[in-house]
């Protein structure tokens, strides 16, 4: 054979221009392109067995961060539906023995393959179901007992919270200042705001508005207001340091309170015991029954403004926050206070004692903080923080569930519910065009009234009065059909 043709053979065979030289490649003619041969050997380089095949996947985290991220946020009644069938599947066909969907996660697609198997084309000799020996053989249900259990499991129902308010009620000359406190809500279902000199009753029963008193002949103003329990009486604070006790039945005033030298920014009831706190840095505590036979209590410890107060729900401890950045709490008998939390960073106006765990205070800070912090006022010691971003003004726990409303200033605007101890955002609403800095729940504990500088009252629906328990209307559930 002429050994040049030869050497061109050699040269097409390993892939090569016959007539290049060895130390030139074309691009055409690139490893790995156009190979010819006396045999075709595909490439499966680029072949992706778990997509073209469903095949158990160990590493879970493999996936990319949206795809893990969707699957965590699937919610939809649909995908519940799905993660139903998913169970039935194992149950009937593996027998998993799955009775409640709550330990199950909505991204397992580990239906037809076991953990433990490796090989796809492996053959398996189908198992019955442990439960099919136990099921009646006069059962109309084509399922095992186990799969009809679950079908029969109630489901969590999803909490939808609504982001626009249900009701606005426009309230002109709603002061924008953070250290008071003008909009409170009485156990009659009666809201009571005060409007620059004057305060004004809305029954949420009938959507009628009165107005109660006017100061304006005194030349004061209206600083606070906060009912008594029994929903029958309403205290006044006012911008010359009176406190005034009005009958709202009588339309009466029915007692004149004086002592402070500031205004009175914070109002507080503890059955018939009145606290107040002022600009002038004290607290003082009245008999609205005997106020001039019985000595007022005169509490000292703040060196600001005092602008938050709050009695615990066992009427045992008062909280005091100040714009000294310090909250106090208070029993009934010392005059100096029994805790001191120094932790804010700013004015301390929103306080809420827990009526679900006893001792359990939470307090926000001002601009400067912007944090919730926790207080276990049993032990003293502090639990959790959170940082809000946004000036912390009223603080609110739910009446019905471990839950707890924020509304804030500077600079959302927003409000919050928050879900302890876990401290997980339930919701965001938003709306109010200034600082939140006015918050009252309804009697019933459904529903919340927010105030802001935009001169606007704005009511939500942001907590439920009783859990769901009603039994899953999953389309799969087929004794939900049988009448």
């Amino acid at each position: 054979m002429d050994p040049e043709y030869e050497r061109r053979l050699l040269r097409q065979q390993n892939g090569q221009s016959p007539f290049s030289s060895p130390m030139q490649v074309s691009p055409a003619s690139s490893p790995g392109k156009d190979k010819y041969g006396d045999r075709f050997i595909p490439s499966r380089a680029g072949a992706n067995w778990k997509i073209h095949f469903n095949m158990p996947q160990d590493n879970v985290n493999s996936l990319s961060p949206t795809m893990t991220r969707k699957a965590k946020d699937i919610n939809t009644d649909s995908n519940k539906d799905g993660l139903a069938y998913n169970c039935l599947l194992k149950n009937e066909l593996l027998g998993a023995g799955i009775e409640d969907l709550k330990d199950q996660q909505p991204d397992d697609r580990r239906i037809l393959v076991p953990k433990e198997s490796k090989n796809m084309f492996t053959y398996r000799v189908p198992r019955r179901s442990p439960d099919a020996a136990d099921s009646s053989p006069y059962s109309l249900s084509p399922v095992g007992s186990k799969s009809q259990k679950l079908l029969r499991s109630p489901r969590k129902a999803v909490r939808k919270i609504s982001k626009i308010p249900f009701k606005v009620l426009d309230a002109p000359e709603l002061q924008d200042d953070f250290y008071l406190n003008l909009v409170d809500w009485s156990s009659t279902n009666v809201l009571s705001v005060g409007l620059g000199t004057c305060v004004y009753l809305w029954s949420a029963c009938t959507s009628q508005v009165t107005r109660l008193c006017d100061l304006s002949v005194d030349g004061d103003s209206v600083t606070s207001v906060s009912w008594s329990e029994r929903g029958n009486l309403v205290a006044v604070g006012t911008h010359k340091g009176d406190v005034q006790i009005w009958d709202v039945a009588a339309s009466k005033r029915i007692s004149l309170l004086e002592g402070h030298s500031a205004r009175v920014g914070a109002l507080a009831w503890n059955a018939d015991i009145l606290s107040s706190g002022s600009r002038d840095r004290l607290i003082l505590q009245r008999d609205i029954r005997s106020p001039s036979i019985v000595p007022e209590r005169k509490l000292t410890g703040h060196r600001q403004e005092v602008c938050g107060l709050k009695w615990s729900p066992d009427h045992q401890h008062l909280a005091s926050g100040g714009n000294d950045n310090k909250l106090f709490v208070w029993n009934m008998t010392s005059l100096s206070p029994v805790q001191t939390y120094t932790e804010h960073l700013a004015a301390v106006k929103a306080i809420a004692w827990s009526p679900h765990q006893h001792g359990l205070l939470a307090s926000g800070g001002g601009t400067a903080d912007r944090c919730i912090r926790f207080w276990n006022t049993l032990t003293g010691q502090p639990l959790q923080c959170v940082d809000t971003g946004s000036q912390v003004c009223n603080l609110a726990w739910s009446k019905h569930a471990n839950e707890l409303v924020s509304t804030h200033g500077y600079s959302q605007n927003q409000i919050l519910v928050w879900k302890y101890p876990s401290l997980v955002q339930i919701a965001k609403l938003t709306g109010h065009s200034y600082r939140v800095l006015y918050l009252a729940m309804s009697p019933d504990g459904e529903a919340i009234v927010t105030g802001a500088g935009d001169e606007t009252l704005r009511f939500w629906n942001v907590f439920s009065k009783t859990r769901s328990t009603k039994e899953s209307k999953s389309v799969l559930n087929l004794f939900t059909r049988i009448r």
